[in-house]
């Protein structure tokens, strides 16, 4: 997939991503618990994978399909580690972030000295190779089956099974992973990685070791999927291989694409839609699916910025349409012998 080409602006104001976090915080005062914890919850943890995704693309020209691997092997170690061992919830957070990250760092050796469709094809196929390791393996992740009874912990009187509770959990690590990302992209590193995306010979000829620094790009996106890697096995309460197979790493993509791959707000607005479609199409046909892939197609054909992009034209036609209406400024009057 070619990437995107160089971006526009850094992101939304701080002022509109403040209002736009108040919002969030606001909705489990008005909203069911259905819709703060199956759609909100949800589609935050989602977007965080997405997230990881346009990091990538965004600013190292690497389309991944490796993420949701990793958001996987994430949620696999807090199953092993507090359902199957029973150890202690913050062992397993620690455990899932080290060893994804780890493994995240690992897929980037192998990928990250290829580009465009073979890169592509290579996550791919690391994506699906421990799919097939976690569908086989009945040591570790128990098989086909999976691991059930993950618990999400208790913060003393506050579970995180509460709607509520796990809703704000997922808000605040969303919110985190985002300034992250926005803020790593805005330091050389981020200057340096957008530099390799663009002309990858000449930074190699300054003097820049371009391989490392995709490996570098590529793993602090691993640590991004990681963290939802965790959100998610809480939220389902089990993991299994159907977790990671095809058709969520397909999902991921459309989540990432719809949202807009040129800005990273896109992540969240792409999973909101994609979560929203599923819920509700899933209620009245069985061919959701189709659904979904028609929502998918129309967006493309007709929103190429993707939801993002959509957003950003309509906030910047409001203080055009104003300054339009507004009568325009009058020119003071000439006096005699004065040039007008």
């Amino acid at each position: 997939m070619t990437p995107p080409g160089p971006p526009g602006p850094g992101g939304p104001s701080g002022l509109a991503a403040l209002g736009a976090l108040a919002l969030l915080a606001a909705c489990p005062l008005f909203l069911s618990d259905f819709f703060v914890v199956q759609i909100g919850a949800q589609s935050l943890f989602l977007g965080t994978v997405a997230l990881s995704v346009i990091f990538l693309s965004r600013y190292a020209g690497m389309f991944s399909l490796a993420q949701i691997a990793i958001y996987g092997a994430s949620g696999y170690t807090v199953a092993i580690v507090t359902a199957t061992h029973r150890l202690p919830w913050i062992t397993g957070v620690l455990a899932a972030l080290l060893v994804s990250s780890a493994l995240a760092f690992v897929f980037g050796l192998v990928a990250c000295r290829t580009q465009g469709i073979y890169f592509f094809m290579i996550t791919l196929a690391q994506a699906m190779l421990l799919y097939r390791f976690v569908d086989q393996d009945h040591v570790l992740a128990n098989g086909h089956t999976g691991i059930n009874g993950v618990r999400a912990p208790s913060f003393g009187a506050v579970s995180l099974s509460s709607p509520d509770a796990f809703y704000y959990v997922c808000l605040a690590a969303a919110a985190a992973m985002y300034w992250l990302v926005r803020r790593v992209a805005r330091t050389p590193f981020g200057l340096t990685l957008q530099g390799i995306r663009d002309n990858p010979r000449r930074m190699r000829t300054l003097g820049f070791n371009v391989a490392a620094y995709r490996v570098a790009a590529f793993t602090l996106a691993g640590f991004v999927a990681a963290v939802a890697g965790v959100l998610g096995v809480w939220y389902n309460g089990s993991i299994s291989p159907g977790a990671i197979d095809m058709s969520r790493t397909e999902a991921i993509v459309v989540i990432a694409v719809s949202g807009g791959l040129a800005h990273l707000e896109g992540a969240f607005l792409g999973a909101l839609l994609f979560t929203l479609v599923t819920n509700f199409a899933s209620s009245y046909t069985s061919r959701f699916n189709t659904i979904i892939g028609l929502t998918f197609l129309l967006v493309t054909l007709f929103l190429p910025e993707g939801l993002a992009g959509l957003l950003r034209r309509a906030a910047r036609a409001l203080p055009t349409s104003r300054r339009a209406a507004a009568p325009p400024p009058s020119r003071p009057t000439s006096r005699a012998g004065e040039p007008p």
